[in-house]
């Protein structure tokens, strides 16, 4: 498979700023399916809208749950998560309690997402565990939560930290998760070459709002 020409395919068209009207996300929807992006994420409040505008096609709506800190409480979550799946979400980027991590309360931590994925069946689940908080031992250790908690992917960030995905994060979670779980980079990529870079080094999904301008390089490169 030619990664130039199929790259639209590990992009999860991200539409999570906080000022995003209705026509924005009518918007993003429209860009989904003019490039043909495999999901776009959007905010808890706008995934009825994103199903009616996409559910006669093959991109799914992705919702985030605890957004962007994490720190809400399980039955918030619980909420947020079974509400977004009963509106028409196939996938889940949920923040983990990252305050609780921090605390070494992992036994919490896990059974917090155990818990989340117990009630929300069919859909896919990613952790976002925000790298930029995390030390070396932090990010080794969060590798073998996700995996123990039966999630699909460790997601590195919400976009809303200091720090996005990074290249040897990517390389580390890969080379730790051994196939039991995927990756999903996001956080900082803003262009095609820093897009290339992360599924070269293991992700098998991108989170990016700058989705459009990595296309349009593409089709650039490809006239040369």
């Amino acid at each position: 498979m030619d990664l130039l020409s199929n790259i639209n395919r590990y992009i999860d068209h991200s539409a999570l700023k906080p000022y995003l009207t209705y026509d924005d996300i009518e918007q993003a929807c429209k860009e989904a399916q003019k490039y043909k992006f495999y999901a776009v994420c959007v905010n808890p409040f706008f995934v009825r809208k994103a199903y009616q505008l996409l559910k006669d096609t093959d991109i799914k709506v992705c919702s985030v749950v605890g957004f962007p800190l994490g720190a809400n409480t399980l039955k918030t979550k619980l909420v947020e998560a079974t509400t977004a799946c009963s509106e028409g979400a196939k996938e889940l980027d949920i923040v983990w309690n990252i305050s609780a991590f921090k605390s070494k309360d992992y036994t919490y931590v896990e059974e917090e997402i155990k818990t989340i994925i117990c009630y929300t069946q069919g859909c896919v689940h990613k952790i976002i565990v925000e790298t930029a908080y995390l030390t070396q031992e932090e990010k080794i250790k969060a590798v073998e939560i996700v995996i123990n908690s039966g999630a699909d992917y460790i997601k590195t960030s919400t976009g809303f930290a200091p720090k996005g995905a990074t290249i040897e994060d990517i390389k580390l979670f890969k080379k730790l998760s051994k196939g039991k779980i995927k990756v999903k980079a996001s956080g900082g990529i803003k262009d095609y070459k820093t897009a290339l870079e992360m599924i070269q080094a293991g992700a098998d999904r991108l989170g990016t709002s700058n989705s459009i301008k990595i296309m349009e390089e593409i089709l650039n490169l490809n006239k040369k």
